[in-house]
């Protein structure tokens, strides 16, 4: 069975069983019908999958790996807060008539700083530094930014990436100030995973640990049924996912560069609800 799978089953578990409820709190989050989006929430989680091991998918349902590829070369390799940039349509209720997210997640990753190498966005550096200076300990990024927050449609949920090299391996942490399970929890872990294996790549290394740290990990209320019933399927190997060996340029990553094989996986969660 996948690993991913245990995790997210005991994860869910847990906020199920001894999470705090919102119910009655003045909660932003709004339904379609615009009543209260309440949850079932727990606080610090963290998450720790080895790549070396195996990929991180899910197999309770389907993950679309290659949609969460796009995704994150959206945010860190085309650096666009658009969403005619992107094919998946998971931002489409963040944005504005000309499709705009403001300036949040890609447009943060496009600003430049100067560092001590020279003037560069915050992709570029960790680039830079884990081809020139692997052994730093200050190899991240992070993308909230409170001078642009009054301009962002939606604050970044996964902010900062903490980058480590290991021997020749590559580990991250992905730290998360909020995520909703149903609806992102795998297709989070599976896009910085991917992120992990394509800087590893590049830069000559291995893609070893990620650890997934989230503040507020919750299940709203419309979702508490469905992880219910999810987490009693039946669990399976997990996938073989590979990147085209060919790419040594991480700007030259497609989505179509990430081979997934040997991907069983139970039916696929149909029409889950979105609070926006």
């Amino acid at each position: 069975m996948s690993k991913a799978d245990v995790l997210f089953v005991n994860m869910c578990q847990k906020i199920l069983d001894e999470g705090f409820s919102t119910e009655g709190q003045n909660v932003r989050a709004r339904w379609e019908d615009g009543t209260p989006a309440y949850t079932v929430k727990t606080f610090g989680v963290v998450n720790r999958y080895d790549l070396q091991e195996e990929f991180p998918a899910l197999t309770l349902r389907r993950t679309a790996i290659k949609s969460a590829m796009d995704e994150v070369l959206w945010i860190w390799q085309r650096k666009s807060s658009n969403i005619h940039d992107l094919k998946p349509h998971i931002w489409d209720e963040w944005a504005d008539e000309d499709g705009s997210i403001g300036k949040a997640y890609g447009y943060q990753m496009q600003k430049k700083y100067k560092f001590a190498q020279g003037e560069m966005d915050q992709v570029d550096n960790v680039l830079w530094q884990l081809k020139n200076q692997p052994q730093s300990r200050r190899i991240l990024t992070n993308i909230y930014n409170f001078e642009d927050l009054s301009e962002m449609n939606l604050e970044p949920c996964a902010y900062s990436m903490t980058f480590n090299v290991t021997g020749d391996r590559l580990n991250a942490i992905l730290n998360q100030r909020s995520q909703d399970i149903l609806a992102a929890n795998n297709w989070n872990v599976v896009q910085y995973a991917l992120l992990v294996m394509m800087f590893a790549q590049v830069s000559g290394l291995k893609p070893g640990e990620l650890v997934h740290v989230i503040s507020d990990a919750h299940i709203y209320n419309k979702h508490l049924p469905i992880v219910a019933e999810l987490i009693k399927r039946p669990q399976y190997p997990a996938p073989k996912v590979t990147l085209n060996p060919d790419i040594k340029d991480f700007y030259d990553f497609t989505m179509n560069d990430v081979i997934v094989e040997n991907y069983q996986h139970g039916p696929q969660v149909e029409n889950i609800p979105i609070a926006v």
